[in-house]
């Protein structure tokens, strides 16, 4: 295991590369972006774009912007109506009534109000709940929520005769994913195909379960030649963004009516209270997550921070071995129930996935289930 010289991500990362000076793909992509271009340079760029796949003259609005009405998608729709006077359509794909949040509902109740036309889509709740629950034992429950999200855009966008969609940011600088990443046009949102989540992993037995319950549409993602034959361009706007980071989208949104998680870190490994405010079963997915790679929600975190120089390496540290990995058992037993499954049930799958090259049983009553046998930072 050996950590990037200048973030924290570990080789343990899917998909990670690392050039010869031992530089994440993440961090070289975040470094091109700041130095690369100017802001003239990207505005130009943007106008460019907003041209070139203007609305139709059938088409009431200009884009689609994918929502949950947490800091990300608040940030975007203000940004986009505000500054380039567009009318975008805010597409919602949500959880069902036991999973999402009141804070979520209030977020994107919050988000509505500040002016925007919104369609709101969700899976059926029983085929939902199936879905989930396979990608609990398989390791990663997230992956059919992911699948439904990547798929609604697209899908509407067709529906309604729109040709632009805007995303958040390039999995290449979040996630390493470099493959999701087109050099000389980084923006270009249509290699999100080459995602972990449509591609780089099985989704076969969610497209089966999703058959077997004669509801298909949820899970497709449109094909090459539909996103050709509808001129479909995803952009991620985080590329024009030198501060996207999660730390100043969470700020800006707070003011313009964002309500936080109000939980302490030690809960939840999230620094800010901001991340993933509609539900908060992804806090169990986070600590999953850090058992099978060493890492979680706090790396997330920090890793955009220190690529910005908001944060020093040291202090970053300190405060992923703090927070890495937290989950509360609060979580975990509203967790079991929707499921229907006992808290050993839960902890007999997630221990099938701990990592046990780095990490070893806790055998104390306090504390987390697992302790690591690595030291942040520190790597081969």
């Amino acid at each position: 295991m050996k950590y990037c010289k200048k973030c924290l991500d570990p080789s343990t990362r899917p998909k990670i590369t690392f050039n010869s000076n031992g530089i994440c793909s993440s961090c070289e992509f975040a470094t091109n972006n700041k130095t690369s271009t100017d802001d003239n340079f990207k505005e130009k760029v943007f106008r460019e774009i907003l041209h070139k796949f203007k609305k139709e003259k059938n088409s009431h609005f200009d884009c689609i912007i994918g929502v949950s009405g947490g800091k990300d998608s608040t940030r975007q729709a203000l940004w986009l109506r505000d500054k380039f006077k567009l009318n975008p359509l805010l597409v919602c794909c949500t959880y069902p009534p036991e999973q999402i949040t009141e804070r979520g509902a209030a977020n994107l109740s919050n988000l509505i109000n500040l002016g925007f036309d919104t369609i709101v889509t969700a899976p059926s709740p029983k085929l939902w709940k199936k879905v989930l629950k396979q990608g609990f034992y398989n390791g990663n429950y997230l992956v059919g929520p992911e699948l439904a999200l990547y798929s609604s855009l697209p899908q509407i966008a067709i529906k309604y005769k729109i040709k632009l969609i805007f995303w958040g940011a390039s999995p290449a600088e979040t996630s390493n994913e470099k493959k999701t990443s087109k050099t000389g046009q980084e923006w270009n949102g249509n290699t999100i195909r080459d995602s972990n989540t449509l591609k780089g992993c099985d989704t076969s037995w969610i497209k089966k379960i999703a058959k077997e319950e004669g509801k298909t549409i949820p899970y497709e993602f449109p094909t090459i030649k539909e996103f050709k034959q509808n001129k479909i361009q995803i952009v991620y706007l985080g590329w024009f963004w030198k501060n996207w980071s999660h730390s100043y989208n969470a700020k800006f949104s707070a003011l313009n009516g964002l309500k936080l998680r109000n939980d302490d870190p030690s809960n939840t490994g999230d620094l800010l209270g901001a991340m993933a405010l509609d539900e908060d079963w992804v806090i169990i997915n986070q600590m999953i997550k850090y058992y099978k790679f060493g890492f979680g929600r706090a790396t997330d975190y920090l890793n955009l921070d220190l690529r910005l120089g908001y944060i020093t390496r040291e202090k970053a540290i300190k405060i992923i071995e703090k927070y890495d990995g937290a989950c509360s058992e609060t979580y975990i037993q509203s967790f079991c129930n929707y499921l229907n499954i006992s808290k050993e049930e839960f902890w007999r799958v997630v221990s099938g996935f701990v990592n046990k090259e780095l990490f070893t049983l806790n055998n104390k009553s306090t504390g987390k289930k697992f302790i690591p046998k690595f030291k942040v930072g520190i790597g081969k």
